[in-house]
This record gives C-alpha cells, structure tokens and sequence, in this order.
C-alpha cells in the first residue's frame, strides 16, 4: 500500500508538471520626442491606457510659428514682384497691338509708295524691342518663380515641424515608464514614455528537441502562472513561432547542469485579461498530438 502511495503521488506530481517553462513578453515602444523645446502638456499617467493616435505630449511651437510668419511675408512680397512683372508684360503686350496696327497700316501705305522703307523699317525695330523686353521679364519672373518654390519648401518643413511637435501615441497599449514631464526642456530623439500592448502578451518558453514533435505552429496550449502558493491560474494560448535552430538552455530558468542541454525558443500568444505582466514567469503546457 504505501509503495502504491508513493506511486500515485508520483502520477499526481508528473501529471501536474508543464512541458516548459519562460518569461511573459510584452511589445513595447519607446516613444520620443521629434523637436525640441519646453514641453507645454504632458497630460498621460504610468498605468493608464491609450489609444493609437492618442496625443501624449505638446511640444513648444512659438518659434516654428514665427519662421512661418516670416516665409508668408517673404512669399507676398514675391508674389508681389510677380504681379508687377504681369502688369509690365499686359502694358508691352498693349504696346505690340498698337505698333501691330501701325505697321500694318504703313505697310498698305508703302505699297502706294505712301510711307518710305525706314518708316516701316523703324515700326519693325521698336516691335523687336518690346518683344525681347517681354522675353527678359518673363525670365525674371521664372527666376522669382524659383525663389518663391524655395519658400514653399521651407514653409513645408515648417509644417512639418508643427505636426512633429503634437507627439502621439503609435499604438494602443498602456503607459509603462514616464521619463519627463510638462514644464521641462525636451530634445530630440529624448525618450518621454514607454509604451506596451498589453491585450496580447507572448510566453517566451523553451522546448527539448524530443518536444518539437508534438507541437506545430497555430497549436493551442494551457499557459498557467501562479496563483498562490500552490494554486495556478490558466488561460489559452496559440503557438505563434518555432526556432528553426537550436541554443543552449537559458541559465536563467534552468539547473546549472541542464544548461549545457540544447532547445528551442517557442513563442505563446496570450490573450491578458490584466493578471499577467511583462517579465512574469509562465508555464505551458501542451496537447498531445
């Protein structure tokens, strides 16, 4: 009888006993600050949760807003140029007409022998002149023109910079780490907060290589964590990825003498209802096939 105990107890245990073991993982992001400046708002907390496109900070803008004024100045004065030109090339193009009618009007003359060659001759000459006139000022307004393509640009990058310094959130998930807050002096590329999905979290475990048999990509398991000292709590996972090569044991979560032994890195997604934390330790179990 007591050997038949000791049996069943070992039944019990083994019965009870995952097929791995490993570490919850989170998606986290970093997310940092595109401009420079004193940060104006900073309204998130540590804990609370957010949506994608959610906006985290306000980055100062008082200095893009001024560069902006001053490229919208120097763009109406340039359109101001280019409208002059206009009304220069409208009185030559008025001119053209007029010496147009003129020359006609010498040329039925010279054919009665009216009006001599030089008075022709001269019409022609200012024709010419006002024509390579128009010429020069549309030249001088392409090159205007160039110079206020050279605004628009830098108006642009202003714009941009503006929309940069609204930081938003790239994701749903929940705010980990705060590293500033509204009042201080931001740079960028200065981290302000840590960002993680929480809803799915990842059981990263290790399995032998007799295990990978019984187990596939897409596979449902048990991943349990512990609830007490003695009780577990359990949830369903799928069985996101496989290691196609081996390494050895991570010595964090194995005996000194299994480290020399070789596994394979399984990944477990989880769908949290909130128990399980980045960092935690899981368990899985797996359906035999």
């Amino acid at each position: 009888m007591l050997i038949g105990a000791v049996m069943l107890a070992g039944c019990n245990k083994n019965d009870n006993q995952a097929d791995a073991y490993g570490n919850f993982e989170a998606t986290e992001v970093v997310v940092s600050s595109e401009t420079s400046g004193r940060i104006l708002q900073f309204n998130v907390s540590e804990g609370v949760d957010i949506d994608e496109g959610n906006i985290i900070a306000l980055i100062d803008t008082t200095l893009f807003h001024l560069q902006k004024a001053e490229i919208d100045a120097g763009m109406r004065s340039i359109r101001t140029r280019i409208n002059s030109i206009n009304a220069q090339n409208d009185i030559l193009d008025q001119q053209i007409a007029n010496l147009n009618v003129n020359i006609a009007r010498i040329g039925n003359m010279l054919k009665d022998e009216a009006a001599t060659q030089k008075q022709y001759d001269d019409l022609a000459g200012q024709l010419a002149v006002l024509q390579k006139q128009i010429a020069a000022n549309n030249t001088q307004k392409a090159s205007i023109a160039a110079e206020l393509s050279v605004y628009e640009s830098k108006k642009a990058t202003v714009n941009e910079q503006l929309l940069r310094s609204t930081v938003r959130s790239p994701l749903k998930g929940t705010v980990l780490e705060k590293y500033s807050e509204a009042g201080e002096i931001t740079a960028a590329g200065k981290p302000l907060v840590k960002i993680a999905d929480l809803s799915v979290i990842r059981l990263k475990a290790y399995v032998s290589g007799t295990q990978l048999g019984s187990i596939k990509i897409g596979q449902e398991c048990s991943v349990r964590i512990d609830d007490g000292r003695k009780e577990y709590q359990t949830f369903t996972g799928k069985i996101s990825y496989i290691a196609d090569k081996a390494e050895f044991t991570p010595k964090i979560i194995q005996t000194k003498e299994e480290r020399v032994t070789l596994v394979y890195a399984v990944l477990i997604d989880v769908i949290n209802d909130g128990s399980i934390k980045s960092g935690m330790p899981g368990e899985a179990i797996f359906d035999k096939v």
